[in-house]
């Protein structure tokens, strides 16, 4: 079974300062910590694991620039067998970037395409989704357990209010996956010097046919923080004035 993943190189914002660029179309990203995108580390582990039980390769892939190669050696550090590094275009959006995926992939075989659900920067969602309707190959989203059977996979996606549907999908396809589909494995500092033995492949646009500039179709216009909403109000008295307070702020709320 050969399997091909779709990773992310992504800032980690949850306890750094935030600034945002002077243009106002993205926030200032040189002194933040970059890492394998939380989603795409799910997703490169299952391949591993579907790998080891049935046989074949694995190989990433991800869009970046030179410093993406460090996530890719983390990649090939978990157990890929190659890794491919594509050049980044001047703009991103999440339909560019599927687009030069699949120009990536179009030509190769591969059994399994896995991206992970969302990207934690940005949170879209649409790459997977969008990349399999440009391959033409069916597809399943927010998925959380694989099984194969020949040419066929029987997959669990998750839906809301905890509700699992469980969809039997042809092969080649393309699945988004969800945190939690596996126990993620500890990545040794050995593991990572061995894995830069591995074969890593730059790929310029030029050669999958596309240039720095091409043309976007919904790229992001501004990029700001969240307005500060009122903060919470703390109701205080015994019981039955706070009931009463409770009542009053309903009504005039029509709740």
């Amino acid at each position: 079974m050969n399997i091909a993943v779709c990773v992310k190189r992504i800032p980690k914002t949850a306890e750094a300062d935030i600034f945002i660029e002077k243009d106002g179309k993205d926030i200032k990203k040189d002194n933040l910590v970059f890492h394998l995108n939380d989603w795409d580390s799910y997703a490169v582990r299952e391949a591993v694991l579907l790998k080891e039980k049935h046989g074949g390769t694995v190989t990433v892939l991800s869009i970046g620039p030179e410093e993406t190669k460090e996530v890719l050696t983390r990649c090939l550090a978990m157990g890929a067998d190659k890794a491919l590094m594509i050049q980044e275009p001047s703009v991103q959006d999440g339909r560019l970037i599927a687009k030069i995926l699949a120009q990536t992939l179009k030509d190769e075989s591969f059994d399994l395409i896995l991206t992970g659900v969302q990207a934690e920067d940005d949170g879209y969602g649409q790459v997977g989704v969008s990349l399999s309707q440009l391959l033409g190959l069916p597809h399943a989203a927010i998925v959380n357990k694989i099984e194969i059977t020949g040419d066929r996979a029987v997959v669990k996606r998750e839906l809301e209010g905890g509700i699992e549907e469980s969809v039997e999908l042809k092969l080649p396809a393309v699945l988004t996956i969800q945190t939690g589909i596996n126990e993620p494995k500890y990545v040794s500092l050995a593991a990572i010097l061995e894995a830069e033995d591995k074969e890593m492949i730059e790929v310029p646009l030029e050669k999958i046919g596309f240039t720095l500039n091409e043309p976007t179709e919904g790229t992001v216009e501004q990029v700001f923080f969240p307005p500060v909403g009122k903060m919470a109000e703390i109701l205080k008295g015994n019981p039955e004035e706070v009931v009463e307070k409770l009542t009053e702020i309903l009504k005039k709320k029509k709740g």
